[in-house]
């Protein structure tokens, strides 16, 4: 009879276990919360959400990539890029992002007419663990000294009476 019992219970031990298993990938993820939870929903891992131009000429536009890599197990789409102006023009990939390919953002911004500091948010939206992602561009844009003028008349101290 304690056979029975062992026999028995290491069965349901065999099916237990057997039940608990998960039939697919996952990875995990540290949310906004701090906590780690488990997911297959892809994951964006940024070298860096922030790019700092510095000073830069008033003179066109500059540009920058954001590289990212995705670190979840299915793969990963971007639906949409938007600046939080119009002076800020993002592209991104318009294919799928596969698990652990990396992929690039690109960023320009247009400095005429834009003396000064800058600091533009593009919000990514995607069907990431985090649907909503920002990254941010900054800098300074140094104005175009203004053209010194020469008269073309040479002021006299005479006058006419």
């Amino acid at each position: 009879m304690k056979y029975f019992y062992l026999l028995s219970l290491l069965i349901l031990f065999c099916g237990l276990s057997v039940v608990a298993q998960k039939t697919g990938k996952s990875s995990f993820h540290i949310n906004e919360e701090g906590q780690v939870i488990e997911t297959t929903d892809p994951i964006f891992k940024f070298n860096e959400e922030t790019h700092d131009f510095g000073e830069i000429p008033e003179d066109g536009s500059v540009t920058y990539e954001f590289s990212f890599t995705n670190v979840g197990v299915t793969p990963l789409i971007i639906e949409g890029a938007k600046a939080s102006c119009g002076c800020t023009t993002p592209e991104w990939p318009q294919t799928p992002i596969e698990p652990n390919a990396e992929g690039k953002i690109k960023v320009s911004y247009n400095t005429k007419g834009r003396p000064g500091n800058f600091n533009k948010a593009i919000t990514i939206t995607s069907n990431a663990v985090t649907p909503t992602k920002r990254i941010f561009i900054k800098g300074n844009v140094i104005p175009t000294p203004a053209p010194v003028t020469v008269p073309t008349e040479v002021p006299t101290i005479i006058e006419n009476h």
